[in-house]
């Protein structure tokens, strides 16, 4: 954004900035403080912006735009309700802004003046704060970059939660992993920590740093505020850094001018203690984002079943970063095993976690000082649930769910002051009176008497003196400009006594007060003036003796997260029929397994067994939609979800401990980024081959089909070798290169297996067909052994291709098949009699007399075409436009 495009002021205005009306040279003075942000300035109920900013704000945000004529001149303004500044602050978020925000901070009727205003706040998109800005249960970081020799340093922090964490990697490959598990929406870099983040599968507003804002000391001191030995929680120089930068931006973003007090937990993590997933894992196994039809459809939304936001924070945070330690996945095992087990346990749990707020960010509110006093009440109930949960677990046998029990504290005296300090149902606003509770201060309560039973002398006023005067329409009332005042109306007033003192004259009536009406009012005013400014103090002393256990609010927000995503893998578990799985040092072996989203979003689904030895690799064949990319991504789900902590869809399963799962599904160009498919699919083939271990799980679909027929399968069968003999990985490859089941009789630790697919003749997987073409159907069924056919013009037809685009092509396998060229999938040479009557060129460019017709020769680019066409993988409009060029480039002149 060009900041001083955006919010500064007409050419020459700042020249002449004595010129100025003292409002916009105050309002120009916050921009100058604040360049790159656009600046809402309140002025009264309204945010304003002024000039060029003005333009933007309300093309942004869809506002009518107004001018302002003063001294100054004639300018163009923009106004954003307060009460409503969330909507439209959004707006700008997303359109990339930053934006800042001008509050008055004196009132009105105190300033001498001009009323004192100042930035408050900063909302960036990774600073977000407001829960109207912020998902339900979902983190927002902002992350910063810092490169030490061959170190990469991130360090992120939730603004809205206090949560911070840190870790390092060793190459950019690996940055960018953690980056996308992060998916900060905001990053932080300086000039030596650059950062490709248009790979990244999140697109995070980039904000520069200079060199000198990652000083070492500088850093190491603002971390001293927040850690007594910032030594011992980040051991390097790098992290050190990060984290400096970060929190120096949240402290700027927040407005203050020293630590924030709620960051309490900078949490060092090593990515290795995770199961490895990068972006290509993440969006090919849909864990978070479905980009096909039911796109609403991911393994967190199939597991989801937290009852809070902690909880869904909590499982997010466990998909994202699955464990690696044997005995903590078993811990987690054990405890959804007992909740699953124990019906009345777990729904008592889940009953009482419904009523619990988002206490992080409740927390984090309290501390910062911008709690109301519903904010407190929400506390309050949320500590309300709590005893009913510690209740539940009293017979809790798992050790993990007995540590919960322990942690859990009840926070009673916090709950307890909020019940005898707050009222039941307070305003919003904490200024104005209704806030605290009757009997927590008697000075207070003292007041409220005062101002209370002078308000019932004044409703009492009316009655005594109409009997007094005998004016039957006499009224008394109240403004905020005259006070209090009874009212007489011009036909009688000449029956008012001598006592009333004129107020005001109105078109057809007269306004008066008495002494004791107007020591009344002073005694009114006055209590009710200093009870509420009381009252606002009381409010801010129970707010800060709040904000005071803020460790222990978050201390008990881990635990109730915990206990909720426990409880909602629980309850998954029962209601989805899943199973406890099992760790050995063997490989995966799975009965009857499932994949957990289409089994969610498809009436019957057909399970499959997976048996796949340790360092095996696993040719998968068969006919397109017949289910092998579905089982692959299962497999890696149930490996992933049992690492997780979950139970998993399947009738029994034995797995190892895997250290990271890599996918190679399907691919698209990166046309902006000079990429096309193919080169995609080789840059992820080229990072499993270099960075999986014997310990990875890798899954391959269909590798080197985006170049020619000869170059793909000697690229598919080369890493196929590669894996089985230099990596000993575990690996699935699914393929229509049949020839590369061969491998099997050459290498020890490749099989094959198939998907099964049914005849309208009752053969089952054979080649050939009738005349008329089998009926075909597919079984989703996997099988030992390699297919024989990849049934490809079956699913064309099926497609809904035309017919005789189905018959030809039906026609040019059968030709195939029948001797004169070779059947498998590569290398095909047919005849194209009937198409121009020519004869076919071979590779040498001769051509085959055999088959007589025209006089023309087909050119050898033709055949390698053709040759080169998938039909399993094209698509029934990529085979009709193909055909179509093929026809014309044949015909006879």
């Amino acid at each position: 954004m060009d900041a001083d495009a955006v919010t500064g002021p007409p050419d020459g205005m700042l020249d002449a900035r004595e010129e100025l009306t003292p409002m916009l040279r105050q309002y120009f003075e916050c921009c100058a403080d604040y360049e790159d942000a656009l600046l809402l300035f309140q002025n009264g109920d309204f945010y304003q912006t002024y000039c060029e900013a003005a333009e933007e704000t309300a093309r942004r945000c869809e506002l009518t735009l107004t001018r302002r004529e003063d001294s100054t001149g004639t300018y163009p303004m923009a106004g954003i309700p307060v009460d409503d500044a969330a909507t439209y602050v959004e707006r700008l978020l997303d359109a990339g802004y930053r934006v800042a925000i001008a509050e008055q901070v004196e009132p009105p009727e105190a300033a001498s003046g001009l009323v004192d205003r100042a930035v408050t706040q900063v909302v960036t998109p990774g600073t977000v704060v407001d829960d109207e800005l912020l998902g339900t249960g979902t983190t927002n970081y902002v992350a910063a970059v810092v490169r030490a020799g061959t170190t990469r340093a991130v360090a992120a922090v939730d603004a809205s939660t206090g949560d911070c964490l840190v870790t390092s990697v060793e190459d950019d490959a690996r940055l960018l992993a953690e980056l996308d598990r992060l998916a900060p929406a905001e990053l932080l870099v300086g000039p030596d920590a650059t950062v490709d983040h248009e790979a990244l599968t999140v697109e995070p507003m980039v904000t520069d740093h200079e060199a000198a804002e990652m000083d070492e000391a500088a850093a190491t001191e603002r971390l001293e505020a927040y850690v007594a030995s910032p030594e011992s929680v980040v051991a390097s120089a790098a992290e050190r850094r990060a984290c400096g930068v970060v929190l120096a931006y949240a402290e700027w973003t927040q407005g203050d001018d020293g630590p924030l007090s709620y960051v309490t937990r900078i949490r060092r993590y090593d990515p290795r203690e995770a199961l490895a997933l990068d972006a290509t894992a993440i969006r090919s196994l849909e864990l978070f984002e479905n980009r096909g039809a039911g796109a609403s459809e991911t393994l967190f939304s199939v597991v989801d079943e937290t009852a809070c936001a902690l909880g869904r924070r909590a499982l997010d945070g466990w998909l994202r970063r699955p464990l690696v330690d044997r005995e903590r996945i078993e811990a987690r095992h054990a405890a959804v095993a007992e909740l699953a087990t124990e019906a009345l346990t777990r729904e008592t749990i889940r009953e009482a976690l419904c009523e619990v707020y988002d206490l992080e960010r409740l927390a984090g509110r309290v501390s910062r000082g911008r709690a109301n006093a519903r904010d407190l009440r929400s506390l309050a109930a949320t500590l309300d649930a709590v005893p009913a949960v510690v209740d539940a677990l009293d017979d809790a046998e798992a050790p993990r769910l007995r540590d919960l029990r322990e942690r859990i504290d009840p926070l009673d005296d916090v709950r307890d002051l909020i019940e005898r300090a707050i009222h039941p149902d307070p305003p919003v606003e904490v200024t104005e009176g209704g806030v605290i509770r009757e009997g927590f201060d008697d000075e207070l309560d003292d007041l409220r008497a005062t101002e209370r039973e002078g308000r019932e002398w004044v409703a009492d006023l009316e009655a005594r003196e109409r009997e007094r005067t005998g004016i039957g329409s006499l009224s008394v009332g109240h403004n905020q400009v005259h006070g209090y005042y009874i009212e007489v109306t011009d036909p009688n007033l000449d029956r008012v006594p001598e006592d009333y003192t004129r107020r005001q004259t109105l078109k057809n009536a007269e306004r008066f007060y008495t002494p004791e009406l107007k020591r009344r009012e002073d005694e009114i005013l006055g209590a009710a003036e200093r009870a509420d400014a009381l009252e606002y103090e009381r409010f801010r002393e129970v707010r800060e003796a709040v904000a005071a256990e803020t460790d222990r609010l978050q201390a008990l927000a881990d635990a109730l997260a915990e206990l909720d995503a426990l409880a909602s893998l629980a309850t998954v578990a029962v209601d989805r029929d899943y199973v406890r799985p099992t760790f050995h040092d063997g490989g995966i072996e799975i009965e009857a397994g499932r994949h957990p989203v289409v089994e969610a979003t498809q009436e019957r689904f057909v399970p499959n067994e997976a048996a796949l030895p340790p360092g095996s690799v696993t040719l998968v064949t068969g006919p397109n939609m017949s289910g092998k990319s579905t089982y692959m991504r299962q497999v890696a789900l149930i490996v992933v979800l049992a690492q997780a902590g979950g139970f998993v869809p399947a009738d029994a399963a034995r797995l190892p401990v895997v250290d990271r799962v890599f996918t190679r599904v399907g691919a698209s160009d990166d046309i902006a980024g000079g990429q096309s498919t193919f080169m995609r699919e080789m840059a992820e083939l080229t990072e499993i081959l270099h960075e999986a271990t014997a310990d990875s799980l890798i899954l391959l679909d269909e590798v080197g089909r985006g170049t020619s027929t000869a170059d793909g399968r000697a690229i598919a069968r080369a890493a196929a070798e590669f894996i089985h003999d230099e990596v000993g990985a575990t690996a699935l490859f699914a393929t229509h290169y049949h020839d590369l089941t061969e491998l099997a009789d050459e290498r020890e630790r490749v099989r094959n297996l198939h998907f099964a697919a049914d005849r309208e003749d009752g053969e089952r997987d054979a080649a050939g067909s009738s005349a008329d073409g089998p009926e075909v159907t597919f079984l989703h069924r996997v099988a030992e052994g390699p297919a024989s056919s990849s049934y490809g013009v079956e699913v064309a037809r099926m497609a809904g291709v035309p017919e005789p685009v189905v018959e030809r092509a039906r026609a040019l396998v059968e030709e195939g098949a029948d001797g004169t060229t070779n059947g498998h999938d590569g290398g095909i040479q047919v005849t194209l009699s009937g198409v121009g009557g020519a004869p076919v060129a071979d590779e040498g460019g001769k051509t085959d007399g055999t088959h007589g017709g025209a006089d023309a020769t087909v050119d050898p680019a033709v055949v390698a075409d053709l040759r080169d066409v998938d039909l399993a993988t094209t698509t029934p409009i990529e085979a009709l436009n193909l055909l179509a060029d093929l026809q014309s480039r044949v015909e006879e002149p």
